[in-house]
């Protein structure tokens, strides 16, 4: 598998595991002092960072508790914008759907930008910022 095919994995990895509303799935997808931070809207607060694998899993997991809909993740417009043998900086488009009441609607848009490191277990994500065109 290529460094490339191992990131979109990741990407994958924790998109589904949003999706199925297991955070302990996507908390393995990031180092144990990750950071993530985001924001809503050009010009809006950041919100974070959440440092840290436990605060990154708490902050999805209180997310999905919240929610009433399915959602689902799609990424799209891969690309990697730095890339060295140990780390590398990934940058993706986001559709967001949520499905409820049997309807389907676009939540939002946006994008992340995930700083993946390689660790003795392989690569992880370091840091993500995700920017979301609207709230989910």
């Amino acid at each position: 598998m290529t460094a490339r095919d191992t990131f979109e994995n990741i990407l994958g990895k924790a998109s589904w595991g949003y999706d199925e509303a297991d955070p302990d799935l996507i908390a393995s997808c990031f180092t144990e002092d990750a950071r993530m931070a985001l924001q809503i809207g050009r010009g809006a607060a950041l919100v974070g960072p959440f440092e840290g694998r436990a605060a990154i899993r708490a902050l999805h997991a209180d997310s999905m508790a919240a929610q009433t809909d399915q959602r689902r993740h799609n990424l799209s417009n891969t690309w990697i914008e730095k890339e060295s043998a140990d780390a590398a900086t990934v940058i993706s488009n986001l559709t967001l759907l949520s499905i409820e009441g049997g309807a389907i609607r676009v939540l939002s848009s946006g994008w992340y930008r995930d700083q993946f490191v390689r660790r003795d277990d392989g690569w992880l994500i370091a840091d993500r910022f995700l920017y979301l065109d609207l709230p989910y």
